[in-house]
């Protein structure tokens, strides 16, 4: 069993939805009843809210910021900004980028709220995000 959990952008998306991917939903109640810590990363709830947005979803919005209130909230420090600039140059010198050199990587951004929070990722992108953090799909972690 997983202690905590870190959400990456595709499961908050499908949560954030005024009516939330069930699937999903009830992933992450049963989740919150066994007592796992779940956390919305900042750097997730950015590259979510920048697309909603984008799109005019006012609802989705409202819903995200609801989850922000109801999870625990992980805002971006001068520390993990620190810790995803050596995961990024580590991964450049290993051969195994996860983005264009200059993008900003927020692969990179969200491992290290991650490795912050001592959490495993639940996501979509497990090849990238498993290159520097405990990456799971979401619905292998129970």
């Amino acid at each position: 069993m997983v202690s905590a959990v870190v959400l990456d952008t595709g499961p908050l998306g499908r949560i954030a939805h005024p009516r939330p991917n069930r699937e999903v939903a009830l992933w992450v109640e049963r989740l919150l009843i066994s007592g796992t810590d779940i956390f919305l990363p900042e750097i997730a709830d950015y590259e979510l809210r920048r697309n909603l947005l984008l799109e005019g979803l006012t609802r989705s919005v409202r819903r995200l910021d609801q989850l922000k209130a109801a999870l625990t909230y992980v805002p971006l420090t001068t520390e993990t900004m620190l810790k995803a600039a050596e995961l990024w140059a580590d991964a450049r010198r290993r051969g195994v980028p996860t983005a264009d050199p200059k993008e900003l990587d927020g692969d990179a951004i969200l491992a290290a709220q991650a490795i912050q929070v001592g959490a495993v990722v639940a996501t979509d992108n497990v090849g990238h995000l498993s290159r520097f953090v405990d990456a799971r799909n979401w619905m292998e972690i129970s």
